[in-house]
């Protein structure tokens, strides 16, 4: 899969005393995401993402935001599917500290990559299936004939026993 593409913000431009802030909003393009095998296309490929900045004591608090339009082929019977998303994420980024939980992996020699941030954001907030309708019925297991316009009446197939358990018919059970 690609890596996002990098957009840098230089925190040290934004000339931020402590108790302030301050809101950016600026395109960021998003590489198409691929999940089980299909890739989904952001649509437009650069959103406009609102950042929002302050200056806590000792480091930076961010707020990100911005909509997303995917499209791509439903996980149930591979039609086209579209999925929209409101994306908000927080991270925060206090220098001086060896703790994990203090430290944003987006922010390095203060410099937020708002791009590889937004990136992830995206693939946190997605639902776990991505499907064209609420009530997709899928693929049949059988034919593969996609079962949204088949009739179920004429849709009916034989069902076969696989021969490797053929064998446990002939058990008798008192």
């Amino acid at each position: 899969m690609a890596q996002a593409p990098t957009t840098i913000v230089d925190l040290s431009r934004l000339s931020l005393g402590h108790g302030e802030g301050k809101r950016l909003e600026m395109p960021v393009a998003l590489e198409p995401f691929e999940l089980a095998g299909q890739t989904y296309k952001p649509e437009p490929w650069s959103p406009t993402v609102r950042l929002e900045v302050s200056r806590p004591s000792n480091g930076f608090a961010f707020r990100l935001q911005f909509p997303v339009h995917l499209e791509g082929p439903c996980m149930r019977c591979l039609e086209p599917a579209t999925l929209d998303l409101e994306i908000e994420a927080r991270e925060i980024d206090q220098a001086g500290t060896d703790d994990p939980e203090l430290r944003s992996p987006y922010v390095e020699e203060e410099e937020l990559d708002i791009g590889r941030w937004a990136h992830d954001a995206t693939i946190l907030a997605l639902p776990t299936r991505i499907i064209c309708r609420p009530d997709c019925a899928g693929l049949c297991p059988i034919c593969g004939e996609s079962l949204n316009e088949a009739n179920p009446a004429d849709h009916e197939h034989e069902t076969v026993t696989d021969p490797r358990w053929a064998a446990l018919k002939d058990l008798k059970l008192d």
